[in-house]
């Protein structure tokens, strides 16, 4: 046996035992890519990296065979700059985006290549699921969005953007036309309460997610019926009052409750508000700023002042969000901003300190060369946009939603959540940028398998996928391709993708650190 000492702690492990499950069997913590239990390991993502206190030199962990005596450091300044500095290489040349352009484009931050894939395969009601987890008012927003997500489409570089806007509005009005209406899980009750002054886009908003999380609502608005701005700003024809009720009775059933004609002054604020509420959001939307000096709330030429992380106000337990704040042009924006004043409140709700929900890294390349068009147009079909005979007061049928939503050229990474690059990317906040120099490399995309997708532009040369099949005899496999900083994981004898697998690829995708190669 071994002894060593690992961050001042000492143990023992048998010969020939790695410096990283020396580390494992202790509990501590080493980030790895390229390492799989298994397999030899070929340290080419450097994440590893630890520290030989003794000689002050950096070492990946796993390949760094257990010695007697050493000491070893696992985490300081210079090995996280260190991870960081590999990273950022790694990053250097990765051709991917994490999202695609059109969800970070979307102030909600909707998933809308899920959502069209969804579309693209009848399952409509999971589609709404997907949008109601960022989008309170879909229906509404399907009728007045000026759709920034469409701008940033990929499709435009084909012909004309998919009609995310129209999709969006289609799942909604499939599912209201429904007796049992989409209303999702709460989290347990609360018994805390809410009062909400306003009952505009951002005011809805804000209503529907705070009563998600389990807290009780009231809306209050001066004027006769809810709505707000939508309402009493947009015209008929372009924002119907049906599709205004529609969605206010969606919050209804789910358990606003709304006091209408009910212009909330200073006594009755005092009164009234502070007095039967845990916590207070302002989303009026017309408002005149001279009226908010009366209850003390910091204010600008804009309109009140808060803290643009957390949306709370200078009083506590006090949130704002929609026009109220600043004159916007989208209500979606305000929706956005509704949906996260919400989550301030449910945090102060539990007695916790308000802070920003993190958006987790995002890789991004830009716009498309010529030749990578082609790549993208594999999964995608060949057919003109779908338009609504009278702008977007009509609606997609079934067929025509199907259709349109297999325009989509899925941008997005198929493995979001699980690729190591972005979760370490995230963790160690690496600069996508420091090292980016030259002309990018371009994607490539082999779709010919029946289960998988390679896209080598992704590939960190970890050398799992060509080990794996190797080990477990496979009709090819992947193999290396050239040498040094050239070589490329890649198929054998120019042959297709579909024939140098017969039993590991689904194996291979599972190891793989990245999205270089995942399930279709």
């Amino acid at each position: 046996m071994i002894k060593l000492k690992i961050n001042n702690i000492s143990t023992e492990v048998p010969q020939g035992t790695s410096v990283l499950k020396a580390a494992q069997n202790l509990g501590v913590k080493i980030p790895t890519m390229c390492f799989h239990e298994g397999f030899t390991n070929h340290p080419s993502c450097m994440l590893c990296l630890v520290k030989d206190a003794q000689t002050g030199k950096l070492h990946p962990s796993c390949a760094l065979p257990a010695s007697e005596n050493m000491e070893i450091i696992t985490d300081d300044d210079e090995i996280h700059e260190a991870r960081k500095e590999s990273l950022e290489l790694l990053l250097s040349d990765h051709v991917g985006d994490c999202e695609a352009p059109c969800r970070p484009s979307c102030p909600a931050f909707m998933d809308i290549p899920l959502m069209n894939r969804l579309i693209s395969e009848s399952k409509f009601d999971e589609a709404l699921r997907i949008v109601k987890e960022e989008i309170a008012l879909p229906l509404i927003l399907g009728y007045i969005c000026p759709a920034p997500c469409e701008k940033a489409c990929r499709r435009t570089q084909v012909d004309e953007a998919v009609s995310i806007c129209s999709l969006k509005k289609f799942v909604a009005y499939e599912d209201l036309e429904r007796q049992d209406i989409y209303l999702p899980q709460k989290e347990s009750k609360s018994n805390k309460k809410v009062a909400i002054i306003g009952t505009g886009p951002a005011g809805l908003a804000s209503a529907f997610y705070i009563l998600k999380y389990g807290h009780d609502c009231v809306l209050f608005d001066k004027n006769e019926e809810a709505g707000g701005t939508l309402r009493y700003d947009i015209p008929e024809e372009k924002l119907p009052n049906s599709a205004i009720d529609k969605e206010i009775e969606v919050l209804k059933k789910y358990g606003a409750e709304f006091r209408l004609n009910k212009l909330i002054d200073k006594e009755l604020y005092q009164k009234e508000i502070k007095e039967e509420f845990d916590a207070v959001v302002i989303a009026m939307g017309n408002f005149d700023i001279s009226n908010l000096d009366k209850f003390g709330f910091e204010n600008d030429k804009f309109g009140l002042v808060i803290n643009r992380d957390t949306f709370e106000v200078n009083k506590q337990g006090v949130f704002a969000c929609g026009n109220i704040i600043r004159s916007r042009r989208m209500a979606v924006t305000s929706v956005a901003q509704g949906k996260a004043a919400a989550y301030s409140v449910h945090q102060y709700l539990n007695a916790q300190e308000p802070e920003k929900r993190h958006r987790m890294f995002n890789s991004k390349f830009g716009k498309l060369f010529e030749e990578e068009i082609k790549e993208y147009q594999k999964e995608t079909i060949a057919d003109q946009r779908q338009w609504l005979e009278n702008g977007k007061i009509d609606n997609f049928t079934k067929n025509q939603a199907i259709t349109e939503a297999k325009r989509c050229m899925h941008c997005d990474c198929r493995k979001p959540n699980s690729c190591k690059l972005r979760i370490f990317a995230d963790e160690y906040r690496a600069d996508r940028k420091k090292f980016l120099f030259g002309e990018r490399k371009k994607i490539k995309k082999y779709f010919q398998h029946d289960l998988i997708v390679y896209e080598p532009e992704k590939c960190i040369k970890c050398n799992l996928c060509v080990e794996i099949s190797a080990l477990e005899k496979d009709t090819l496999g992947f193999t290396n391709i050239r040498r040094g900083f050239d070589v490329e994981i890649s198929m054998p004898f120019n042959k297709s993708i579909n024939k140098i697998f017969t039993n590991t690829a689904e194996k291979c995708a599972s190891a793989c650190p990245t999205g270089a190669i995942s399930m279709k």
